[in-house]
C-alpha cells in the first residue's frame, strides 16, 4: 500500500453558475466549489490514495474494481487522525465500503455513513471521470476543512 499523496494536477474555483464543464454534470455541492483534478492512472484499484485540498485537509479517493470511483473524507472521525485513505475496502451486501485502519470501523463509499456507528459519518464529495482524468468536487465551506482554518 503506498504512502504517498496523490497531488492535484490543476484545482479550479468555480460557481455553480458556471455553465461549462462540471457545472453540467451535477457535480457541485455548494455555490461555490473548488474543482481538484486527479489523474486517473494515479489510483490502483481497491486501494485508497489520499488527495490534497486546497484548504489543506485531504481526500480518500478509492478506485474499485468495476471502475467506480469514490472519494470520502480522509479524517477518520474516531481517532482523529487523516488515515481512511489507508483502511481496508470490501463490501457489505454490495455495498461499497471502507474500514478505518485503526479501530475498524467500516464507512459506506456511497453516503459515508459509518455502518458500526450510524451517528458518525465521512464527507462524501462528488467525483465524475473524464478519460484519463477525475474530477473532485470539494464545497469551499466542509466541516472537516473549516476545522484546518481555525
Amino acid at each position: 500500500m503506498s504512502t504517498d499523496t496523490v497531488q492535484p494536477a490543476t484545482t479550479l474555483a468555480r460557481s455553480h453558475r458556471d455553465r461549462g464543464g462540471l457545472g453540467q454534470r451535477g457535480g457541485y455541492v455548494s455555490d461555490e466549489a473548488a474543482v481538484v483534478l486527479v489523474p486517473y492512472s494515479a489510483l490502483v484499484p481497491e486501494q485508497g490514495a489520499a488527495v490534497l485540498l486546497p484548504s489543506g485537509a485531504s481526500a480518500a479517493l478509492f478506485l474499485l474494481h468495476d471502475g467506480s470511483v469514490h472519494a470520502v473524507g480522509n479524517l477518520d472521525p474516531f481517532y482523529g487522525a487523516p488515515v481512511i485513505c489507508h483502511g481496508i475496502v470490501g463490501d457489505r451486501s454490495g455495498t461499497p465500503t471502507v474500514a478505518s485502519p485503526l479501530g475498524k470501523q467500516v464507512f459506506c463509499l456511497r453516503t459515508g455513513r459509518c455502518l458500526d456507528d450510524p451517528a458518525v459519518s465521512l464527507p462524501v464529495f462528488p467525483v465524475a471521470v473524464d478519460g484519463d482524468v477525475i474530477h473532485l468536487s470539494i464545497p469551499v465551506h466542509n466541516p472537516e476543512t473549516d476545522v484546518l482554518r481555525s
